[in-house]
């Protein structure tokens, strides 16, 4: 994806967050081009898959680079009484 083939609904909502992926969690055509166990992926705030990356850091750096808006959260346990 790069910035010249975004459409317009596209740049309303720029929210997106970062998750890691099992390879073996992906189709069999892209898991074979892929090295290692883990990669990760930005998704949009509709879950739609934008890219695949080797590493959580480099996820970042390419939401920063296309003005993506970064949703982080954090997992809470909650106690169940």
């Amino acid at each position: 994806m790069t910035k010249d083939n975004l459409s317009s609904s596209d740049l309303k909502d720029r929210t997106v967050y970062v998750s890691a992926v099992n390879v073996a969690d992906l189709p069999e055509a892209v898991a074979r081009e892929i090295s290692q166990g883990r990669v990760y992926s930005l998704n949009s705030s509709t879950g739609e898959r934008l890219a695949l990356v080797k590493d959580r850091s480099l996820a970042f750096v390419l939401a920063r680079q296309m003005n993506f808006i970064l949703y982080q959260f954090t997992e809470q346990l909650k106690t169940v009484r």
